[in-house]
């Protein structure tokens, strides 16, 4: 049964599994985790896989995983990635997916995280670049500025955000835009190179090169 981006988002279970994982994220203080991430996840990772010439299937898989990337969360913040793809596997057996596309999406649910995760196909690897790349003002919960650690400064600062592919110069750039008063180039790489590294990694399975933009400069 092939089963779409609109059964995953309107599947009452994925709602109430997104719901818990977006509330454990709050009462640990972490950035947001709601709908809306998965929703910018998934659209973004579809994106890049219909740029890199993937087929429409493909590029379906890539929007189902990227709303379903972060369910784990909903059980623990630990391990969430490996967690995630278990609850996705059992998920979309019910719904009847055929096995080949399981596998692909908890494969790459089960490795987005930096730190544990590689690239280990191409839905994983749009998704690894599609989710390091949901930085921005709006995820950030506590609003009281004196009181910002780096990770709500370096959020907050962040008021554009694109990651796009280049085909003819065979890189995948991601292009942000950050408040200098509020946070600087610096202050980004020092909390975020292990994820850099990681969209380096990914964008290197897909063939392409990874480059950073900070405010019209290369920084990667």
């Amino acid at each position: 049964m092939q089963i779409t981006y609109n059964d995953i988002r309107e599947n009452e279970l994925v709602i109430h599994m997104i719901d818990c994982a977006e509330e454990t994220m709050k009462v640990m203080g972490y950035t947001e985790h709601s709908h809306v991430h998965a929703g910018r996840v998934s659209a973004a990772a579809a994106r890049l896989m219909r740029d890199m010439g993937y087929s429409e299937r493909e590029q379906e898989l890539a929007r189902i995983t990227g709303y379903l990337h972060d369910i784990g969360n909903a059980i623990n913040r630990q391990m969430h990635a490996q967690t995630g793809a278990a609850m996705a596997f059992s998920l979309l057996k019910d719904l009847g997916m055929p096995p080949a596309e399981i596998m692909t999406i908890v494969s790459a649910i089960g490795n987005h995280n930096e730190g544990e995760g590689y690239a280990v196909n191409p839905v994983s690897a749009a998704i690894i670049l599609a989710d390091k790349a949901d930085v921005r003002t709006s995820r950030v919960r506590n609003t009281d500025i004196e009181h910002f650690d780096i990770h709500d400064r370096v959020n907050y600062a962040v008021h554009e955000s694109k990651i796009e592919v280049l085909e003819e110069k065979k890189v995948i750039q991601l292009s942000l835009r950050i408040d200098d008063a509020i946070s600087s180039a610096m202050d980004y790489l020092e909390i975020f190179m292990t994820r850099m590294n990681m969209c380096k990694r990914a964008a290197a399975f897909l063939g392409y090169r990874f480059k950073l933009i900070i405010n019209g400069a290369a920084i990667l």
